[in-house]
């Protein structure tokens, strides 16, 4: 039943969703009209909100990018490698193999949501092949969406940016909240619960949609022997300079881990857990060079994790330009406004959840979403008397809800799993629906 309801979202989806790219350019346009319909601003004005917000996030990508880049590398260093082809054995039927897919990306995102995306590709590519060797029908375009649906809990998770924001001392709204500890957002008992909700029945919904045999698709050729050849790596030749003797000496990148995980330490003990991206990114670097066979492995898994993060690198200031469009006509607080004006106290985190995902097609960034909306659901939060981390926690899970159906974040694990969007993104839809379920019940009931 499950799989006949998502038939005609993954129709829609292959005839009518273009290529990111295309999508990005598409929703500047409507948010152009938007512009022009609900707020009073120029043309004029419009362009050069728009044009400015273009490089308003190039700090940004940059992190951004390196996250992807040495995720992607920690991901694919020996023991990470082998414990994810391990785990990619263990089902042995159909709708195992899609539930484990879903279940391991969640985990991993739940570490951090670059590390999820990059798992995910793996995971879907590496189950799909052992059950194919086992004989299992699987349909690879519905793995890779079971994978990418476990994403959906991302925010909930030790990266949700905006969580880590309140937290830290001189956030940009500590005059309004205060300093908010991560006890109170993602280790709130109400979010462990709607996180152990997903992660138990995301991937049973995975399972439930597999098609019918005559149905299933499965890896090509070329993505088979790219598995091979990643299960088994051809060994590198013998080397025939002093240069590239010093590149495979391991103690090189050893060392310079060590010295690195020293810093890190230290950091901790001063600092607690004070994290950011930029505390994020040295943990992922720390444990991609310890885990690397060499500092010429290294570069290598950096260089080949390049492919992750190029669109990302194009599409980011297309985005920004959109926050600034959306944030410099007043178009986002018109919208952000009219949620409030419908919300109680005891509804107004879940329309705060409900602006959140609706402004997350058009600003796929959770801090990005936390600095537009944030002014203007506190100061309701504060005339209704709503506690200030219900509206955080609300907007982080619109911002992980609606990714389901923005096609934005697909591109790592897509290009990992050598799949295009439109193959699997109809699937998604679905999980779309069930994890909004359970965020409302969460947000409604919960708290």
């Amino acid at each position: 039943m499950l799989n006949k309801i998502s038939k005609p979202f993954v129709l829609f989806v292959e005839k009518f969703y273009p290529d990111p790219l295309i999508f990005a350019t598409g929703l500047t346009f409507i948010a152009f009209i938007m512009v022009f319909i609900f707020t009073d601003a120029s043309p004029i004005k419009a362009i050069m909100c728009w044009g400015n917000g273009f490089s308003a996030l190039m700090a940004f990508i940059g992190q951004l990018s390196f996250t992807l880049l040495s995720t992607n590398a920690l991901a694919n260093t020996r023991p990470v490698s082998r414990l994810l082809q391990k785990i990619s054995r263990i089902p042995k039927s159909e709708f195992w193999c899609y539930a484990l897919a879903c279940f391991v990306t969640g985990i991993a995102s739940w570490i951090a949501w670059a590390f999820g995306l990059v798992v995910g590709g793996i995971i879907a590519k590496n189950v799909q092949y052992a059950g194919q060797k086992r004989g299992l029908k699987l349909h690879y375009p519905l793995m890779v969406a079971a994978a990418y649906s476990g994403f959906v809990i991302w925010h909930m998770g030790y990266s949700g940016s905006i969580p880590l924001f309140i937290a830290t001392k001189g956030h940009a709204f500590e005059s309004i909240m205060g300093i908010v500890p991560v006890s109170q957002t993602m280790f709130a008992g109400y979010n462990l619960i709607g996180l152990a909700i997903c992660l138990i029945t995301i991937p049973l919904l995975m399972g439930a949609m597999r098609p019918k045999e005559n149905e299933c698709v499965g890896l090509t050729p070329e993505i088979m022997d790219r598995v091979q050849q990643e299960l088994n790596p051809a060994e590198d030749p013998p080397p025939e300079t002093v240069g590239e003797r010093i590149e495979r000496w391991r103690w090189i990148s050893l060392v310079t881990g060590l010295m690195l995980a020293i810093y890190l330490t230290w950091y901790f003990r001063e600092k607690g857990l004070d994290l950011n991206l930029n505390i994020v990114n040295w943990t992922f670097l720390v444990l991609g060079l310890l885990f690397a066979n060499s500092p010429i492995h290294y570069v290598r898994l950096i260089t080949d994790a390049g492919k992750t993060a190029g669109q990302i690198i194009l599409q980011y200031p297309f985005y920004a330009g959109l926050m600034g469009l959306m944030t410099g006509t007043g178009l986002a607080k018109v919208i952000s406004v009219w949620f409030i004006s419908i919300s109680t106290a005891n509804t107004l985190p879940f329309w705060a959840f409900f602006s959140g995902g609706f402004l997350n097609m058009f600003i796929p960034s959770g801090g990005g979403q936390w600095a537009v909306q944030a002014p203007i659901f506190l100061e309701a939060a504060k005339v209704l008397g709503v506690n200030y981390s219900y509206i955080a926690n609300a907007i982080a899970y619109g911002d992980q809800w609606t990714n389901m159906i923005q096609p934005f974040w697909t591109i790592p694990i897509l290009a990992i799993a050598g799949l295009k969007m439109r193959d699997m993104m109809g699937y998604t839809f679905i999980t779309m629906i069930w994890s909004g379920i359970i965020f409302a019940f969460v947000l409604l009931v919960l708290i």
